[in-house]
């Protein structure tokens, strides 16, 4: 009985840590604290030539978005982002990659055009850059680190959107703070 309770507890938590990952608050600072508990995380697509930093700004689950548009479903794109933390991109050979946009067209999907793997979705929002990150792209975490939890968007107004985007995408690190 105690390993039931125990698990239930876990369950819980992890359904309250992806829960409140979504939560409104304000972006956070220009840049990011230097905690312990931060971490900086690599991903790229297939082939390396589209590369995504993303410094997280604590320890423990991350929680991720499931997708449910036509796009993310055929690409296995599952999201995730952080308020208080920093990303980079990195494009080595940009004749190599393209934009993808569709719908409201108001989010830049970084598409590789020598593998097909979509790292980074990106919006500029009154001239700030934000961004959503693909964990299946991620190389230095561990698959049993994500919780995931579906996502459906569909009928959100396009000033909804950004506004939600501008609250809970992951703000673009200051340029030289690498």
């Amino acid at each position: 009985m105690q390993e039931i309770r125990a698990g239930a507890s876990a369950h819980r938590l992890l359904f309250f840590i992806i829960a409140n990952a979504f939560i409104e608050t304000e972006p956070g600072p220009t840049e990011m604290p230097d905690t312990p508990a931060s971490r900086r995380i690599h991903g790229s697509c297939h082939c390396g030539n589209i590369r995504v930093a993303l410094d997280w700004p604590e320890s423990g689950p991350i929680p991720v978005r499931a997708c449910g548009c036509g796009l993310c479903t055929k690409h296995r794109g599952v999201w995730t982002s952080h308020p208080k933390g920093r990303f980079t991109l990195a494009i080595a050979d940009g004749t190599r990659a393209t934009i993808y946009r569709f719908g409201t067209k108001t989010a830049d999907f970084h598409l590789c055009r020598i593998c097909g793997v979509i790292p980074i979705a990106t919006c500029a929002i009154d001239g700030a850059r934000y961004a959503v990150v693909n964990v299946n792209t991620f190389d230095n975490v561990d698959r049993s680190e994500l919780v995931e939890a579906p996502t459906d968007f569909e009928g959100e107004t396009t000033e909804n959107r950004l506004a939600r985007r501008r609250r809970n995408w992951t703000p673009e690190a200051a340029a030289g703070s690498d």
